[in-house]
């Protein structure tokens, strides 16, 4: 990990910060060279691919100024952990990098150390090393993370069947109710606690060996299932009355005078970070089966179709959606 020659705010020294915070979230990994060196070297695993995946998280963006830097920690790694929970790949190890802006002394980066430490601990994943640096914009984060496969065993995208069902893992529509209460725009508490800290679907790396394709809801539902289709060069058809909703969700739902729009809105808002995939009818029982006994609900919301793009129902009949999912810029 290297620090830029740019003097680091309020007078915190970068090296200082990797010396005290950030080696000792490497346990020890040879692979991370003590992070006194700008490289780390990965030992190949005989019979595994090595997945890796990349996101980055910006202040203003997928959090809030105000929200907790430790939590803002535990959810750079979470969403990176839901693209290796999408490919039913073992987390292992990650790099990160952080651009720091001047509000960012030592006590946030120590509480964003710690909140890094708690999710190593439960997810079972190590510092590996990274990059540091001043900003003068927005705090901007990026990790990559590395995990396991069984070789020729990745899940992909592109490899959904037609008369597949369509599967989605716990409820959808939290991570846009959660940032809307974060706003102060409605009471959602539960929904506050699932936008601020997902749950990567980690637990369903055994029951995934029973799907042909996944893809991890960070867009919003039918936009990432759309991206099954597109890869597959196949349709998606979602049933919005299948939806599986949290009593947040039922109360939003509930108290809308649209309900068919309200769906859509818990649809398409994203930052759910479940996962979508698809099964043969005849596997979609044991893909639940194996699911429920991690202790994870999922739900049959739509099927595999010939042709091209998405489609969502409500009522039996097909809705317009003007807008499948969130866009980045």
């Amino acid at each position: 990990m290297s620090a830029r020659d740019r003097p680091p705010p309020s007078g915190v020294d970068e090296f200082d910060l990797i010396q005290r915070l950030l080696r000792p979230l490497t346990d020890g990994a040879p692979e991370a060279l003590n992070l006194l060196d700008d490289a780390a070297v990965l030992p190949s695993r005989p019979g595994f691919d090595l997945v890796v995946s990349k996101d980055m998280i910006v202040e203003g963006v997928h959090f809030l100024p105000s929200d907790p830097l430790d939590l803002v920690a535990r959810k750079l790694l979470r969403v990176n952990l839901s693209d290796l929970a999408a490919k039913a790949a073992e987390p292992h190890a990650y790099f990160l990098a952080a651009a720091w802006p001047a509000r960012c002394g030592w006590p946030e980066r120590e509480a964003f150390a710690a909140g890094l430490r708690a999710d190593q601990d439960q997810f079972g994943i190590t510092l590996l090393g990274g990059d540091t640096t001043a900003t003068p914009g927005p705090l901007a984060l990026s990790a990559t993370v590395f995990g396991w496969v069984p070789s020729g065993r990745m899940l992909l995208r592109s490899t959904a069947r037609v008369d597949d069902v369509v599967l989605v893992s716990g409820v959808i529509g939290d991570g846009w109710l959660g940032l809307k209460a974060a706003l102060g725009e409605l009471d959602a508490p539960g929904a506050l606690q699932r936008y601020r800290l997902p749950e990567p679907r980690l637990g369903l790396r055994t029951a995934l060996a029973a799907a042909h394709a996944c893809a991890d809801v960070s867009d919003g539902l039918i936009a990432d299932a759309g991206r099954i289709g597109i890869a597959s060069g196949l349709g998606i058809e979602i049933d919005l009355d299948r939806l599986p909703l949290s009593p947040d969700g039922l109360r939003h739902v509930g108290a809308a005078p649209d309900r068919l729009s309200a769906l859509i809105e818990l649809a398409t808002g994203g930052d759910d970070y479940e996962l979508v995939c698809t099964a043969s009818a005849e596997r979609a029982g044991a893909l639940i089966a194996g699911a429920r006994a991690a202790g994870i609900d999922i739900t049959a919301v739509g099927r595999v179709v010939e042709g091209q793009g998405v489609r969502a129902f409500h009522d039996g009949r097909e809705a317009a959606v003007a807008k499948a999912g969130y866009r980045h810029g």
